[in-house]
C-alpha cells in the first residue's frame, strides 16, 4: 500500500471517529479556532476556494494539503467533499508524514 492509500485510509477513520470535519464554511470555523490541524484541498477544487483556504491556513500557520481530487477525497471519507480538515493531533501528524515528506 502507498502513501497516498495510507493517507486516504487514515482520512475514512478519522471520519468515523468524529475528528474530521468536512466542507469549506466547517473548515473556516475550525481554522479559526485554531483547531484544524491539516487542511486538504482536492487539486480539482476551483481557484477561489484554493486561495480563500490557503490564505486563511497561512495566516493561523495551518498545514495545508493539495494532493487528492474530489473524487479520491469523497471515496476515502464516503461523502462528496471538496475539502477535509483533521481536528486531531494524531491523525494530523500521521497525515503530514505520509503527504509532505
Amino acid at each position: 500500500m502507498n502513501q497516498d492509500q495510507k493517507a486516504l485510509n487514515l482520512l475514512g477513520i478519522a471520519m468515523k471517529a468524529g475528528k474530521l470535519v468536512t466542507g469549506e464554511d466547517l473548515t473556516l470555523k475550525e481554522i479559526r479556532k485554531e483547531q484544524a490541524k491539516v487542511v486538504l484541498i482536492a487539486t480539482d477544487a476551483s481557484d477561489q476556494t484554493k486561495k480563500k483556504i490557503s490564505d486563511k491556513c497561512r495566516y493561523y500557520n495551518i498545514p495545508i494539503v493539495l494532493h487528492f481530487t474530489k473524487s479520491e477525497l469523497s471515496q476515502a471519507i464516503g461523502k462528496e467533499r471538496t475539502i477535509c480538515t483533521t481536528l486531531d493531533n494524531g491523525f494530523g501528524k500521521k497525515i503530514r508524514e505520509l503527504l509532505l515528506n
